[in-house]
C-alpha cells in the first residue's frame, strides 16, 4: 500500500509538472503566433502594390525575391495568411488572405508539373476550409483533375517534372515531394464522390512506398521510371549531397506525406511507413539536440553545416498530428520530439523579430544546395508549415 501511495504521488507530481511545461509552452506559442501575425500583415502590404507577386525568399542582394504564380511555391504565402485570419479572426487578414489567394486561380489549369497540389490546396484548400466559399471548391476541383491527368498507368506514379534540357537524365521522374499534394486529390475525392482521384492518390503512395525507400527507411528524393516497364530505372538525390544521401527535407516530406495518406485513408500500411520515417529521421545520429535537421543528414562537414528551419517545420507539423495516431512510448517520444523543435524554432537564432528579415518568420533554410541556390536563408513554406504547426500544438491544449 505504501508503494502504491508513493508511486500515486509520483505521478501525480509528474503530470503536473508536464501540464505546467505544456503552458509555459502554449505561452510560448501564442505569442509566436502574434508575432507572425505581425510578419503577414506587413508582408501582404510590402507587396500589395505588385499584382500577381508572392513572397518567394531573400535574394543574395539582402531584398525581398517574389515569384509569379507558376512557381511551385505560390501558394504558400495565401495558406499562411489564412493560417493567420484562422488564429485570429481578423477580418483584415481575411481580406488580405483572399487578395492574395486570387493570385495564384491561374494555376487550377496547370498541367505541366505537380505542383498546382501545393499552390492550389495550401491556398484555395485553406480558404475553403475556413469560408466555405463555393467558388473555391471549384478551383479544387479543377486542379485535381489537371494534377491527376500527370497520372500514368504503366508507373502508377504523378510526373513531377516533364522532360527538359535540364532533366534529361530521368525519362519519368517522381520526386518525394509529390506526396504532398494527394492531400488535394483525397479531399476531391471524398467532396466529389470521384474515384479516379482516390485511385491515383492512393497508387501514387502505393507505387511511392515500394520504390523510394531505402532498406534504412530514407527516402532518395528523385526515382526515375522506365516507361516501356514501368519499373525504377535510376535513384537520385537532386537537391542533396549525393544520390546514397538523406536529403533532409525529403525525409521530412516523406514522414508527412503518408502520416497524412493515414489520416485521409486509414490504411494501416501507411500509419506504419510514417513511423518507419519519424524513427529514421528521430534516431539519427547526426540530428542536432535541437532536433532542427542539417540540410542533409550525410552532408560532409557536419556539424559546421547549414540547418535546414524548413524541412525542421515540416517534421515538427507531421509529428504533432503522427503522434496521436501511435501507441504510448512512441506517442511521447514523437510529441516531445516536436514539441523540442517547436520551442527552438520559437527562438533564436531561427525566428526572426518584427521588421527583419524583409517580413519573413524563419531564418536559417536551404532550398537547393547542390544550385548553390536559397543557401541560409527564408523560405515561404518554412513559414507555412511554421504556422502550421503552432496552430496544431495550439490545438491540442486551447480546449483545456
Amino acid at each position: 500500500m505504501r508503494f502504491l501511495t508513493l508511486f500515486l504521488s509520483a505521478f501525480l507530481v509528474l503530470t503536473s509538472c508536464q501540464k505546467n511545461k505544456n503552458k509555459e509552452v502554449l505561452k510560448v506559442v501564442e505569442e509566436t503566433l502574434e508575432l507572425a501575425y505581425l510578419h503577414s500583415i506587413a508582408m501582404a502590404e510590402s507587396l500589395a502594390d505588385q499584382p500577381g507577386q508572392l513572397p518567394k525568399t531573400i535574394g543574395t542582394d539582402g531584398e525581398l525575391e517574389s515569384c509569379d504564380s507558376w512557381w511551385w511555391v505560390s501558394g504558400f504565402f495565401p495558406g499562411q495568411l489564412w493560417y493567420m485570419y484562422e488564429f485570429s479572426g481578423s477580418e483584415e487578414m481575411k481580406t488580405w488572405a483572399e487578395v492574395y489567394t486570387e493570385r495564384v486561380r491561374d494555376q487550377q489549369y496547370t498541367t505541366d508539373n505537380h505542383d498546382v497540389g501545393f499552390m492550389i490546396y495550401c491556398s484555395f484548400g485553406n480558404g475553403y476550409r475556413l469560408t466555405g466559399n463555393e467558388d473555391y471548391l471549384s478551383v479544387i476541383k479543377n486542379s485535381s483533375y489537371s494534377l491527376s491527368s500527370r497520372f500514368d498507368e504503366v508507373v502508377g506514379c504523378i510526373q513531377s517534372w516533364d522532360r527538359a534540357e535540364w532533366n534529361q537524365q530521368w525519362q519519368y521522374a517522381v520526386i518525394i515531394d509529390n506526396m504532398m499534394n494527394l492531400e488535394m486529390l483525397e479531399f476531391s475525392a471524398k467532396k466529389f464522390d470521384e474515384h479516379l482521384f482516390s485511385y491515383v492518390a492512393r497508387t501514387h503512395a502505393n507505387t511511392t512506398l515500394k520504390h523510394h525507400f531505402r532498406p534504412d527507411g530514407s527516402s532518395y528524393h528523385v526515382v526515375s521510371y522506365d516507361t516501356i516497364t514501368g519499373l525504377p530505372e535510376l535513384y537520385h538525390t537532386d537537391q542533396g549531397f549525393s544520390h546514397s544521401s538523406a536529403w533532409a527535407r525529403g525525409q521530412a516530406w516523406a514522414l508527412y506525406g503518408y502520416t497524412m495518406m493515414y489520416r485521409e485513408t486509414g490504411i494501416a500500411e501507411y500509419l506504419k511507413h510514417a513511423t518507419v520515417v519519424a524513427d529514421f529521421i528521430l534516431d539519427h545520429p547526426r540530428l542536432p539536440e535541437d532536433k532542427i535537421p542539417y540540410w542533409d543528414f550525410d552532408a560532409p562537414g557536419i556539424p559546421n553545416e547549414f540547418r535546414d528551419a524548413s524541412a525542421g517545420a515540416i517534421i515538427c507539423s507531421a509529428l504533432l498530428e503522427l503522434h496521436q495516431y501511435v501507441e504510448d512510448d512512441r506517442s511521447f517520444k514523437y510529441f516531445k520530439v516536436a514539441e523540442k523543435q517547436l520551442l527552438a524554432l520559437c527562438n533564436e537564432p531561427y525566428l526572426a523579430s518584427a521588421g527583419e528579415n524583409q517580413n519573413f518568420i524563419l531564418k536559417h533554410s536551404v532550398g537547393h544546395w547542390p544550385n548553390k541556390s536559397e543557401i541560409d536563408v527564408p523560405l515561404s513554406y518554412a513559414d507555412y508549415y511554421f504556422v502550421e504547426a503552432l496552430l496544431r500544438y495550439r490545438s491540442l491544449f486551447k480546449a483545456n
